[in-house]
């Protein structure tokens, strides 16, 4: 039985959460400890409900990196820095303000005693990866997980790089970024999935549920749905900061959902709303480089990456039943696949085979 730690900054979307599910399910040992509360109301395991000091700081400083990455071409991963005193202050700052949680929760729940350390998003407790480089002293293996904004905005931490033992991605932008990233599906169960209502009148009703805007091409989206409410009869419901148990329900009745069209800094491809669409066999368009789209095995998705496409694909999808119906079909079978509990730690186990993680 492999005793399986997972660090992460917040329980993003669910996704760590649900690594930690696939461990205990697969019968190894796993917790999670993350930092801050999710907002989204996604479970914990280990919450510190760390605050961060100076809260409206540290977005300001996160906009200006934004708006600074926006103006350069991002074909490679760069390393966090602190270029100013300011940084300096503010990361040192919070360090000193969360040592004793932390400090109190390693030694409350027998952190120590884990063999294997996973750092979802790259992070450690500390800023300077103190505790992750102690644990690393006393043998043993650190695996890093990117999932987004991570590598492509606030970059790789240096000392957390240097003694990592696999780098992992569910990011196929993030390939391109750092080269000895190795792509694994994230876990996904389907049984927290409400089953699919049936329709009662002939009105398509068209999900998007952006977590951010900007990220999800949410106003390219918007805008293409007026000119078709003008063309067809359909409904479209725009959910945000919906509590999740509802905001599934409404999903639920839905006929066509889009994940992303067209945003900045998000990447191309899916991510967990998109996944939890296919699983309840509701055609889902997102938008994907050609690259991708090819990559991607038995790709399941409606691809559609501006205006004008994604017009068609919805025009089609509204037009044709059994089209609709077709490509749900698909959606179930491919997470089923390609997400499980079952596939997924297999492919991870492969991994910490190769790596040396475990024995063969």
């Amino acid at each position: 039985m492999l005793k399986i730690l997972h660090i992460a900054p917040l329980n993003f979307a669910g996704v760590p959460y649900d690594f930690y599910k696939m461990h205990n399910a697969v019968g190894d040992q796993s917790r999670i400890v993350t930092l801050h509360k999710n907002e989204r109301i996604f479970p914990e395991d280990i919450c510190l409900n760390l605050p961060l000091p100076y809260q409206y700081l540290a977005k300001k400083l996160r906009r200006k990196k934004v708006l600074s990455l926006e103006q350069i071409d991002r074909t490679t991963v760069h390393y966090f820095n602190t270029r100013n005193i300011l940084d300096k202050t503010y990361y040192t700052l919070f360090d000193l303000l969360a040592s004793p949680k932390i400090e109190k929760a390693i030694n409350v729940y027998n952190l120590n005693e884990f063999d294997i350390i996973h750092y979802d998003g790259g992070l450690d407790f500390y800023r300077n990866s103190q505790q992750a480089l102690k644990w690393k002293k006393q043998g043993k293996k650190i695996v890093c997980c990117y999932y987004g904004s991570d590598l492509r905005i606030r970059g790789l931490i240096k000392e957390m790089d240097q003694i990592s033992d696999l780098n992992l991605t569910s990011e196929y932008d993030h390939l391109a970024l750092k080269k000895d990233l190795n792509y694994l599906f994230y876990p996904y169960d389907t049984s927290e999935l409400p089953i699919r209502k049936e329709k009662n009148n002939n009105t398509i009703k068209i999900v998007h549920s952006p977590t951010n805007r900007k990220y999800k091409g949410t106003e390219l989206i918007v805008s293409v749905i007026d000119k078709i409410k003008k063309e067809r009869k359909i409904e479209f419901l725009l959910l945000e900061n919906i509590d999740r148990t509802k905001l599934l329900e409404i999903k639920s009745e839905c006929d066509i959902s889009i994940d992303q069209v067209g945003g900045t800094m998000g990447g191309t491809g899916y991510g967990k709303a998109g996944l939890e669409t296919l699983a309840m066999s509701i055609p889902t368009i997102t938008n994907m480089t050609k690259d991708y789209a090819d990559w991607l095995p038995e790709n399941p998705f409606v691809v559609a990456n501006n205006f004008n496409e994604l017009y068609k694909s919805l025009i089609e999808l509204i037009d044709n039943e059994s089209y609709r119906v077709e490509n749900g079909k698909k959606g179930i079978a491919w997470v089923e696949k390609y997400h499980s509990f079952k596939s997924v730690n297999e492919n991870l186990m492969k991994l910490y085979q190769e790596k040396g993680i475990i024995s063969h």
